[in-house]
């Protein structure tokens, strides 16, 4: 007997918007405020919010079910978490390593696509994000003062320090764990 491959999820819709506004006032939907955070607040938030997606992906939730065609499930939204961990610790990497490095595009969609985000395993998923978390927060948590001013820049130009990228960053693991609850 065989079985019918999944059928190909829509393609999500895009999301064009700037977040670099997260650096200076509260999200409205998820409420993180990023002013709120010090330089030592990083590395455990993003041991906890790795935490958090690993319960999640352990539980006995519904993990592929979007709550639109075009949205991506809790499966998808851990997936790309994963993935953001990783790219962050890279560009971090590039930030120490580089003057005022300009990072290589990165688009999410083509990637949860190409990756087929919809048909990962949750029992994979889970630890990997979970490692990925363990090596980006490791490395934030061993920076000097220095290192916290070092610039990089995304390619639509804007600007970062390792200081407001980690506050960039960690709103969108975050603010993806308040999407996972609107999950059905």
């Amino acid at each position: 007997m065989t079985t019918e491959p999944a059928p190909e999820p829509d393609a999500p819709i895009p999301d064009e918007k700037d977040w670099t506004w997260v650096l200076d006032r509260p999200c409205p939907e998820c409420g993180f405020e990023a002013t709120d955070l010090t330089r030592t607040d990083i590395a455990p938030l993003i041991r906890t919010q790795a935490q958090a997606w690993q319960t999640m992906l352990a539980s006995d939730a519904d993990l592929h079910t979007r709550p639109s065609p075009r949205s991506w499930s809790r499966l998808e939204l851990a997936c790309h978490v994963r993935d953001v961990y990783a790219l962050y610790d890279y560009r971090l990497g590039l930030m120490l390593d580089e003057d005022d490095p300009l990072y290589p595009n990165w688009d999410q969609d083509e990637t949860a696509i190409e990756q087929r985000y919809h048909e990962q395993d949750p029992a994979a998923v889970g630890p990997a994000l979970v490692a990925a978390a363990a090596e980006l927060a490791d490395r934030f948590a061993g920076l000097t003062e220095a290192q916290w001013t070092r610039p990089g820049r995304r390619s639509d130009g804007a600007s970062f320090t390792v200081d407001s990228f980690a506050r960039y960053l960690v709103h969108d693991p975050q603010h993806h764990l308040w999407d996972a609850a609107g999950c059905p």
